[in-house]
């Protein structure tokens, strides 16, 4: 595809997994504003689900031109951390294989364990999984094919060893959304 196709062009349905913004009250970014400035770049379809970065667009361009237009926009239009954005975007195919490559009974126990998919950018699943050091018989994480599937006990998630990847330099190229976020992206795209 080109980086920019005439009108007529046939639109492809993506989704933006937004790293870095709306977390702990830093990096914010209202939704609205957001679906407004990404329209005003020419993405046709905008919706965004819940304040954590989840943008479900369409575009004539292909993945990376996306990718970088997201991030232009963000970095201009809102006062950020640079450093912390990030910006993955994922066809419908891509995100179905995520779902359909689970382990398992993976996030089939949400009374039992609480899971999440890690999305990886720019980074494999093997050079990723040394970001993580899961506590036995608490965490379990199991490499994907551009993520990470992590799941925890529920009865003992501050036994969880997950949130030690934050302190890793590998955790610049993730983003993390719960299993019932990213099946609900599933199910909107």
């Amino acid at each position: 595809m080109t980086e920019q196709q005439g009108p007529d062009a046939e639109h492809t349905p993506y989704l933006a997994l937004l790293r870095g913004i709306n977390v702990g009250g830093r990096n914010k970014v209202p939704m609205k504003a957001l679906k407004g400035h990404l329209e005003d770049l020419g993405y046709r379809d905008v919706s965004t689900y819940i304040a954590s970065g989840n943008v479900l667009l369409s575009s004539d361009q292909d993945v990376a031109t996306v990718g970088r237009g997201i991030e232009a926009a963000l970095t201009r239009h809102f006062d950020l951390d640079d450093e912390l954005i990030r910006v993955l975007v994922l066809t419908r195919d891509q995100l179905q294989a995520v779902v359909d490559r689970k382990p398992e009974n993976f996030g089939e126990r949400p009374d039992l364990y609480h899971s999440d998919a890690v999305f990886l950018m720019d980074i494999d699943a093997g050079t990723a999984m040394g970001a993580f050091r899961p506590r036995e018989g608490v965490d379990t994480v199991w490499p994907g094919d551009g993520v990470i599937y992590s799941q925890r006990l529920s009865a003992e998630r501050t036994k969880s060893r997950l949130s030690a990847i934050v302190a890793s330099p590998l955790y610049k190229s993730m983003t993390i959304r719960s299993w019932n976020t990213t099946m609900k992206l599933r199910d909107l795209f």
